[in-house]
């Protein structure tokens, strides 16, 4: 006896679409967790360019963009909310999360790139945790919706 079309045995399940998880799930949970971190530093950051702009080695003339240090701590602690929401939403899977975490992720090089003079060191920790960010977020970015955090 055949069953009718539409049985439910017959759907494809969730497992079937979803994509398999690998060892990199790791690196994506690595990822969100260093986007979440460079959102908190950013967030220190802007503070800190907010309240005592004494502490950078270079004057804001001396910045490849010459922004007063107030505009550069707005936009540090833009980039901190938002990098800090993207990597929690990174852990349950979330599409915008990824797509946020990968823009933030670039606008904060570019950032870092450019307010290097100020904070050299720091710049290019940053950056390094961009280009970590990146990779993880775009290689393996669906692998985190099937895993069990």
């Amino acid at each position: 006896m055949s069953r009718p079309t539409g049985y439910a045995a017959e759907q494809p399940s969730s497992a079937d679409t979803e994509p398999p998880m690998t060892g990199w799930v790791g690196v994506l949970v690595f990822g969100g967790l260093m986007l979440f971190l460079l959102g908190v530093f950013h967030l220190i950051q802007g503070v800190v360019a907010l309240t005592k702009d004494t502490f950078y080695i270079a004057r804001k003339g001396d910045l490849v963009v010459s922004l007063d240090y107030t505009a550069w701590g707005w936009l540090h602690i833009v980039l901190g909310v938002v990098a800090v929401a993207a990597g929690a939403g990174i852990f349950v899977g979330a599409l915008w999360a990824r797509v946020a975490g990968v823009a933030v992720a670039l606008v904060s090089a570019l950032s870092s790139m450019v307010f290097m003079p100020a904070y050299p060191v720091w710049g290019i920790i940053a950056i390094t945790f961009d280009v970590v960010v990146i990779y993880a977020l775009v290689a393996h970015g669906r692998e985190v919706r099937g895993a069990k955090l």
